[in-house]
């Protein structure tokens, strides 16, 4: 139970600490944004730069590969489209459990606009019991819990792809909708004229949503062999995306991201070769160069965007990227109204600029269906939780088999069965 007596005599003075950080944020923004201006002059040398010395850089700059004053007013997408998304959620395994094993469970939402048509609202669970799949991680290292978590990661991929290709795949067929809400059969009332106008019309347009970064830091940190078995299923999901004309995006709220800020770095460096390791060693964060800390990127382009508007794009740097192929990632920072978000998108999609540029739209058309954060990916989420009583009519249903199965003595341990009848 929380003391809130004692937790309110530790509060005091927090609101002038916070009025202090947030002057001191405002006056690193507007050194940011003149420094911004600056290198905006000779934007190209100092792309070049960065291209020379980023290998001798102890930390991750991503390159701006449109003006950096580029401001781009998103335009409103079509009536009729059709947005994905997933979202995953688990059950963590526990020796205290009446049986060690793990659920995943990967939210599925598929909504409709302008078509007349129902949503698609629920998730696909799946459960690891297995000693070979539940063990598989420990030979490098990684424990079961980390590894489920990965494993979430490829699911939501997978889905996703899933999804998207048998959305596709329907739009594709003459007039398919139409002909599903009238018995499979096109309405009597609809020419042969209009009919095949309605053939050779353009098929409505798709978004799929994923919540977060498209870029998987965690990998970087992995073993070989264990990036092998997660990183190849993503890849292969969008790789059905991006051959099925479905463009992808990773929508990042409340982004703490930096990438765009160490661009800016170089700007500060007071030697004429970015030399990290020779010039700052052991310095990362309190290099001369760094005096923008603990400034973010959507902190910086809160101040510079209005509702509507994006930022340039920008080629992240990120290391393991290197093995992404195709799908290597470009960001931009959008004011969505309610904050500015972070969007990801692979390389192939930023190639077809009139794709992206609707994939934006339909993003910022989500974001106000959802009074602040895309409705889609929202749904997802609420489809993917797993509550309370979830949990427990999940080991009810695990019970009961374990008991059919002819197992005896099936329980929880005694300490957790005491945790959960506490006499407080």
């Amino acid at each position: 139970m929380l003391d809130l007596s004692r937790l309110a005599a530790q509060m005091q003075g927090m609101g002038q600490q916070l009025t202090q950080e947030a002057e001191a944020a405002r006056r690193r923004g507007e050194r940011a944004r003149r420094v911004l201006a600056e290198m905006r002059s000779r934007q190209d040398d100092w792309v070049s730069l960065l291209d020379q010395w980023r290998d001798r850089l102890s930390f991750v700059a991503a390159e701006p590969i449109e003006p950096l004053d580029t401001r781009v007013m998103i335009e409103a997408p079509p009536v009729a489209h059709t947005v994905l998304a997933t979202d995953g959620s688990q059950i963590s395994p526990s020796h205290h459990e009446i049986a060690y094993c793990y659920l995943i469970n990967t939210g599925r939402v598929v909504l409709h606009y302008g078509q007349g048509r129902y949503p698609l609202l629920d998730s696909v669970p799946e459960v690891v019991y297995r000693p070979e799949d539940l063990y598989v991680s420990r030979q490098w290292g990684i424990s079961t819990e980390d590894w489920m978590g990965y494993r979430r990661t490829v699911s939501e991929a997978e889905v996703l792809a899933e999804m998207a290709i048998a959305v596709a795949t329907e739009r594709s067929r003459p007039n398919s909708s139409m002909a599903k809400n009238n018995g499979g059969k096109v309405p009597k009332n609809i020419s042969a004229k209009t009919s095949r106008k309605s053939v050779k019309s353009e098929p409505l347009p798709l978004l799929a949503m994923v919540d977060g970064s498209l870029i998987y830091w965690f990998l970087e940190t992995l073993p070989a062999a264990a990036r092998d078995r997660i990183l190849p299923p993503i890849l292969a999901a969008w790789d059905r995306l991006r051959l099925s004309g479905v463009p992808m995006m990773g929508y990042l709220s409340a982004s703490r991201s930096g990438e765009a800020l160490n661009f800016l770095r170089l700007h500060g460096c007071k030697f004429s070769e970015p030399d990290c390791p020779n010039h700052c060693p052991n310095r990362a964060d309190d290099a001369p160069c760094n005096g923008l800390r603990p400034l973010r990127d959507a902190a910086l382009w809160e101040g510079l965007l209005q509702p509507g508007e994006r930022g340039p794009l920008w080629r992240s740097s990120a290391r393991i990227l290197g093995d992404y192929g195709l799908h290597g990632v470009f960001f931009c920072y959008v004011h969505v109204g309610s904050e500015v978000a972070r969007i990801e998108v692979p390389e192939w999609l930023v190639r077809d600029r009139p794709l992206f540029d609707r994939a934006l739209g339909i993003m910022i058309a989500q974001v106000q269906k959802g009074q602040g954060y895309p409705v889609a990916l929202a749904e997802a989420h609420n489809q993917a939780v797993v509550r309370g009583g979830d949990r427990a009519r999940f080991f009810l249903l695990l019970e009961r088999e374990m008991t059919k199965a002819g197992l005896r003595n099936v329980g929880t341990s005694y300490k957790e069965a005491r945790k959960r009848g506490s006499i407080a």
